[in-house]
């Protein structure tokens, strides 16, 4: 029979907290830098433009694409795909978001090496994420009959989301530094402007930080229930 377990909150809670305090970070800083206008007057889509011309990157298209803060970088079409709020604004968040992603595409070209580990480990992390669970949760309830091997395949299959997870953090820490640098070295954003750049891109990477805890969190938790049962045994 299936039951609510307190422990899981003891587990969850606080990445959930986290995560909740980072959305709000994102949200307010977003509203609030993306009513202040850039001195040059730059949009998002053109400070991608520049920032990647002066790499030598005109080989990367940017384009709008649809969505709310859906910006991404796709290294597979090396296209900068930026969404309407942040292609068309000439305000700090979006100049911040904009260089961001851009930030991405130069790790990209660059061999960044925890970029190249992170893209290594994608179709694990496609097939632990959504497997992972089933198996464990599959396992868990059959120990008694097969033991607890198919539920520590569970495990092993959604840590991949843990270190994926993890793997992320430096590659978006080291975006945003970039995107910050650039910013400013290359006259974009002037130093009375960084001050929203910075609290855009600092809680958007609290997101992140937020992610990597309630993935490792919930694998804690499998790993709790299963030697749980191994001890009640």
């Amino acid at each position: 029979m299936f039951y609510f377990d307190p422990m899981y909150f003891i587990f969850a809670l606080p990445a959930l907290i986290l995560g909740l305090w980072a959305q709000f970070k994102v949200k307010s800083a977003f509203s609030r830098y993306s009513q202040v206008r850039t001195s040059n007057g730059m949009t998002g889509g053109e400070v991608a433009r520049r920032i990647l011309d002066s790499f030598g990157l005109r080989e990367v298209q940017v384009q709008e694409t649809q969505g709310f803060l859906t910006d991404n970088y796709d290294p597979g079409k090396k296209t900068l795909n930026l969404s309407p709020q942040i292609y068309r604004s000439n305000s700090v968040a979006a100049a911040g978001v904009a260089a961001h992603e851009t930030g991405h595409a130069l790790q990209h070209a660059q061999g960044y090496a925890m970029l190249k580990l992170r893209t290594s480990l994608v179709p694990g992390v496609q097939i632990g994420s959504w497997l992972g669970p089933i198996i464990f949760m599959v396992g868990l309830f059959t120990t008694r009959i097969f033991g607890t091997t198919l539920a520590w395949v569970g495990v092993v299959l959604f840590a991949a989301t843990a270190v994926f997870a993890i793997v992320t953090l430096p590659v978006e820490f080291d975006a945003s530094r970039r995107a910050k640098e650039i910013l400013f070295t290359h006259g974009m954003v002037y130093q009375g402007e960084m001050a929203g750049v910075n609290s855009v891109l600092d809680a958007a990477a609290l997101t992140y930080v937020a992610g990597a805890i309630q993935a490792v969190s919930t694998v804690l938790y499998y790993v709790f229930l299963l030697t749980g049962f191994r001890r009640r045994d």
